[in-house]
């Protein structure tokens, strides 16, 4: 039986934080990887980062943003026009007609500006929940619990949640955190996620949260083989929080782009 399965709800809680306080310590440098200067770009890079890396979306965006800078000039956009600068993206047509649609939206119900309440949000074109708490937490400093890919999966292997709902994932997780938490704990799941906890191999011998994680073992547990999976510029000081000697770290590893 495992620890998750048998601990009480106030045990699972107080891991949960003691989890939270670890990846404070581990990611310093946990931040919203989509550059933007405000909430409609940052409208917009979510959107684009729909199937697609925060890196291509930041090599799209700065030719995008010069291009339309107010929800007007999205609403009035040239399909064809916008379509080939969103190209590299993915799913490109579909993106366009969410990207036209948004500015369309604003324009018509407010006044151009991007709405800073969570029930305004969804009602957007392209704007689901977890577009509209990464918003709220990084456009207007209201907390916001982002339920991604990593996210979910990191929160299931450490057995906080067995919900398989991302609403119910992000109310499960958001009760045992004090909410001025939400946004900044939501950006250091998703730095673990692609940094440390890999989907299919997990560094866990280089882990800052193996004595915490019911899931300690899906990946290689030996350090020399772990550290070899960590990845990003600062895979070795990661290597070092989790007290393994960072020389293991390969090269290619630190260059590594986080995915």
């Amino acid at each position: 039986m495992t620890r998750s399965a048998t601990e009480t709800d106030l045990g699972r809680t107080r891991r949960a934080r003691r989890i939270g306080r670890v990846l404070t310590e581990t990611h310093p440098d946990a931040h919203c990887e989509l550059n933007h200067t405000s909430p409609l770009e940052l409208a917009v890079a979510t959107i684009l980062s729909a199937q697609c890396t925060d890196k291509k979306v930041n090599e799209v965006t700065p030719k995008l943003f010069a291009r339309y800078p107010s929800a007007a000039d999205y609403a009035g956009a040239d399909r064809a026009e916008m379509e080939e600068l969103i190209r590299p993206t993915g799913f490109y047509r579909n993106k366009t007609n969410s990207l036209i649609q948004l500015g369309q939206a604003l324009v018509q119900r407010y006044d151009g500006r991007v709405p800073g309440r969570l029930a305004d949000l969804v009602t957007l074109p392209g704007i689901g929940r977890k577009t509209a708490n990464v918003i709220l937490g990084n456009a207007f400093d209201v907390p916001g619990i982002t339920v991604d890919t990593h996210f979910q999966r990191l929160v299931h292997r450490w057995g906080l949640t067995s919900e398989t709902d991302p609403v119910k994932i992000e109310h499960a997780i958001g009760a045992m955190f004090p909410k001025r938490d939400w946004t900044m704990l939501s950006h250091r799941i998703i730095f673990h996620g692609r940094r440390v906890c890999h989907a299919r191999k997990p560094a866990c011998g280089a882990c800052t949260l193996s004595k915490l994680c019911p899931s300690y073992g899906t990946g290689p547990t030996e350090p020399a083989a772990a550290a070899k999976l960590l990845k990003g510029p600062r895979a070795r000081d990661l290597a070092v929080a989790a007290g393994v000697d960072p020389e293991l770290v390969p090269v290619q590893a630190v260059r590594a782009e986080a995915p």
